[in-house]
């Protein structure tokens, strides 16, 4: 017996790979090079609750910052007693005539029990004030935090045990109860006893003690970072390289920094706005009749039994930002760090 010869085997046949062949045209776009901040904002937005909340985040600055438009629109101020100025708003006992808290279509929230002002814009201007101490004491934390942390991972040293000890004593100290003691202070130095205490003033200054005992955490946090980067590759390449330390700190740590230093930032905003609104409800920092979160709690826990309207628009609306704010934060955590999962 003979094998056959090739030429009587069947023949082979070579089938081409079509998606081989013919072009993609998404291909070339899917393979493209991303920077890393245009993929997180890609996870970003497909993150339906994380959306959501930068809206009401966003609605809300833009009621406190349009706060004396809306006001103007309105017709209405914070600081008029329209109570004690119009018949028919509020009784003898300084209680709203008209049911739940008196509101109305002239009064869309009510009026204050007692001096009868309106409810709408005092809130408006509550937002607004109560967003401005926040974020600028966010803002400054984090810029001391920021300074002070790489400056001591990147120095290490004597420097680096200095810094550590100033941290863990301001760690330890109670905050709240320091911004109470040492907030009057600070103002019976600046203002003589029997002069009132400027509103700003009081704004500066409760921003100033607020920023003294609140950049120590954002601070240990960078600090542990730089101390991990600084003995990375590419750190040690740029030394190599006769890199100068401020372009080493700009151009190699501080880009891997900035997912922590966000976090925390929208971790921090929301913590300061309860911050403040305690105080005001304890008394520290602004005073009726100046328009804040915190005043309106602080005067609706005095009515409340008789009227719960007053205390609860600055609760609510409080509330809702807060939990708004803390979700986008954990949303940014989310798109910066993909191997998190909610």
């Amino acid at each position: 017996m003979t094998s056959p010869t090739p030429s009587a085997a069947a023949p082979l046949e070579v089938v081409a790979d079509k998606s081989m062949l013919t072009p993609d045209p998404g291909g070339a776009k899917g393979a493209e090079g991303r920077s890393p901040g245009r993929l997180a904002w890609r996870r970003f937005k497909r993150d339906r609750t994380g959306v959501i909340s930068a809206y009401v985040v966003i609605a809300y600055f833009v009621i406190g910052l349009c706060a004396p438009l809306i006001a103007k629109l309105y017709g209405k101020d914070p600081y008029t007693t329209y109570g004690q100025n119009q018949d028919g708003l509020l009784n003898d006992f300084g209680s709203p005539i008209k049911p739940n808290g008196g509101i109305s279509s002239d009064f869309w929230f009510g009026v204050e029990p007692g001096l009868g002002r309106d409810v709408f814009t005092f809130l408006l201007y509550a937002i607004r004030n109560s967003l401005l101490i926040a974020a600028a004491t966010t803002l400054l934390v984090t810029t001391i935090g920021i300074i002070v942390g790489i400056t001591a991972g990147y120095l290490g040293g004597k420097t680096d045990y200095l810094i550590s000890r100033i941290m863990d004593i301001l760690l330890a100290f109670p905050q709240t109860l320091f911004f109470i003691a040492f907030w009057p202070v600070m103002i019976s130095v600046l203002v003589p006893p029997e002069n009132e205490t400027p509103v700003w003033l009081t704004v500066v200054s409760l921003i100033t003690v607020m920023t003294a005992f609140g950049w120590a955490s954002i601070a240990r946090l960078l600090r542990g970072e730089v101390l991990a980067l600084r003995e990375r590759e590419f750190v040690e390449a740029a030394k190599v390289t006769g890199a100068s330390p401020t372009r080493i700190i700009f151009k190699e740590l501080l880009p891997n920094l900035w997912t922590p230093i966000l976090i925390q930032a929208t971790l921090a905003l929301p913590l300061y706005v309860t911050a403040e609104a305690g105080l005001a409800f304890l008394g520290v920092g602004l005073t009726s009749p100046t328009p804040d979160w915190g005043v309106m709690i602080s005067r609706g826990a005095e009515v409340y039994q008789s009227d719960i309207t007053f205390m609860l628009f600055p609760g609510v609306t409080m509330v809702i930002f807060v939990i708004a704010f803390n979700l986008l934060g954990d949303s940014v955590r989310d798109a910066l760090d993909p191997k998190t999962q909610r």
